[in-house]
């Protein structure tokens, strides 16, 4: 009759490779593999899944063929100790497709013959440690055997029986040697093999991962620059008015009134104005006429308008900003506002669509593929390279100069000062300036990584040094209409204010107007800005 099932796994002595047998595997012991007295085939036996229903099996087994095999175990002991070290040579050599092996001795399954053979093998030493005697030698009659009550070592996986437990643990490793000299005949046929394949699957691993690591960086940039595909300055405003509704910040009704003028500012294609500071110019020139004594030259551009950005721009948007500030400017001269599509400075979406329209007309094609083309509906940031674009485009003479590394101590740009300084004197006399000069100059746009700005005017001290006076648009509106208040200008001035020791990026772009072009010379520019070169300083 089969042994009793066991209801909770053990633990495997051989450890690493061994998990425990899955419920209805059958714990197999010398009492359970020897013959039952008037036992007959059928009756009783393990559970399927087995290494061998042994009981069954040795219970037909006669007397004389059972003495043969004793017979031919006990006189072949030599011949098994050498095919056992053969094996065993052979299975160190030759590593093993992964099979289940199943002990014998008890419920456990290890995925490796090797570690199932030392784990029997413990099982065996346990044995002998427990006898406490010289091992005994099988009988020659399994009826005397019985009789006299000596032990036999029965093999669990066929039908033979060992005089000793020494020959038996031989005899075992023989099966297991077998069994893995059948596994290793679809294995990989050397240990150089296995190397290979073992870099292959790290190098492919590694490039898994370069890949997975570049997707989530051009992922990142994307978002950083606006190009991941989540809208635009009107999206953002409405995702923005929305959370202040969420808030109780904001009504519904007047979030339906905003949207329905955003949508219709938008429609027209002009600012709406919300963000737009006038005079900023003018009161800095009333300012230094009666305040800043210690400045021996001041230099004002054109008058220019001040625009800050709003809740659909925030984060991205002064590029816009600085460009509505510069064609604030030009729409005051002469010169240039009869070059101007638009009657009043555009809004964000229609500067996005009249850069694109520049790109359509050959302008910057490294540019326009480097946005794929596509600015409208996008939260994209511009630079210098898309201001001299759509200037060139509206038949505007535009320069930009590349102040590509410091100049001075401190990892500051002296040279960028001086430079400004001579675009502000430019076709003056050569006998001593004003004090104070209101020009007729455009305004400058400022660049540097992750920001712009506007130049609207420069400041010499007594001592020399210079201070440019810029136009922030993350300043808030609020903030730039304290210069337009007598009470509060002085402080308001200095936030306007910038010397050398401010200005301390690793470079700066400038973008400066010089006139208009003529036909021909726009053509000219169009084609130049196929290799796009920018005037270097130094």
């Amino acid at each position: 009759m089969g042994s009793k099932k066991p209801q909770t796994p053990q633990s495997c002595p051989a450890g690493d490779g061994c998990r425990a047998a899955p419920t209805g595997a059958s714990r197999v012991t010398r009492d359970s593999v020897r013959p039952k007295p008037n036992s007959t085939p059928g009756s009783g036996g393990s559970s399927t899944g087995e290494a061998a229903p042994v009981t069954s099996t040795l219970t037909t087994w006669s007397p004389e063929t059972r003495q043969e095999s004793v017979r031919r175990c006990v006189e072949d002991k030599d011949g098994l100790k050498a095919k056992h070290s053969e094996a065993k040579q052979k299975r160190r050599s030759s590593p093993g497709e992964e099979k289940l092996f199943s002990c014998p001795m008890c419920a456990l399954v290890c995925s490796s013959c090797f570690i199932m053979q030392e784990h029997v093998e413990l099982h065996l030493q346990q044995q002998r440690a427990a006898e406490g005697s010289t091992l005994e030698e099988c009988p020659l009659s399994p009826s005397a055997s019985s009789l006299s009550g000596e032990k036999r070592f029965e093999c669990p996986m066929c039908p033979v029986v060992c005089s000793d437990s020494v020959s038996l643990q031989e005899h075992v490793e023989l099966h297991l040697d077998h069994g893995a000299a059948g596994n290793s005949a679809g294995s990989p046929g050397s240990d150089l093999k296995l190397a290979r394949q073992l870099q292959q699957e790290e190098e492919q691993r590694r490039r898994l991962e370069e890949d997975q690591q570049e997707r989530e960086e051009f992922k990142k940039l994307q978002r950083q620059f606006g190009l991941d595909g989540s809208g635009g300055y009107s999206r953002q405003m409405e995702r923005t008015m929305e959370r202040a509704v969420a808030r109780g910040l904001m009504a519904p009704a007047e979030f339906h009134c905003k949207r329905a003028e955003m949508m219709e500012s938008l429609a027209s294609g002009v600012d709406d104005g919300r963000t737009r500071t006038q005079g900023v110019v003018r009161a800095l020139y009333e300012y230094y006429q009666t305040e800043c004594k210690d400045s021996v030259h001041v230099w004002l551009s054109a008058d220019t308008d001040h625009y800050c950005s709003s809740a659909g721009d925030k984060g991205w948007g002064c590029g816009y900003r600085n460009l509505q500030m510069l064609l604030s400017s030009l729409h005051t001269t002469d010169a240039y506002a009869p070059l101007l599509q638009e009657k009043a400075v555009p809004s964000i979406p229609r500067v996005q669509s009249m850069i694109e329209e520049a790109w359509r007309a050959g302008l910057d094609p490294h540019g326009a593929s480097h946005f794929n083309q596509r600015l409208q509906g996008t939260r994209a940031w511009i630079g210098a390279t898309e201001i001299y674009t759509l200037l060139t485009s509206l038949g505007i003479s535009a320069r930009i100069i590349d102040f590509h590394k410091p100049t001075g101590p401190g990892d500051t740009h002296p040279r960028l000062f001086e430079w400004v300084k001579q675009y502000f004197k430019s076709g003056r006399s050569s006998r001593l300036p004003p004090r104070l000069t209101h020009t007729s100059l455009p305004p400058l746009y400022l660049q540097h990584q992750g920001h712009s700005r506007s130049i609207v005017g420069l400041e010499q001290k007594q001592n020399g040094s210079l201070c440019l006076l810029l136009l922030d648009p993350g300043i808030s509106a609020s903030d730039t209409r304290r210069l337009l208040s007598r009470d509060a200008v002085s402080p308001a001035v200095r936030q306007v204010r910038k010397f050398a020791g401010s200005l301390k990026h690793k470079q700066y772009q400038v973008v400066s107007v010089h006139g208009v072009m003529s036909a021909e010379e726009k053509q000219m520019s169009i084609l130049n800005s196929r290799t796009f070169c920018a005037e270097r300083i130094p």
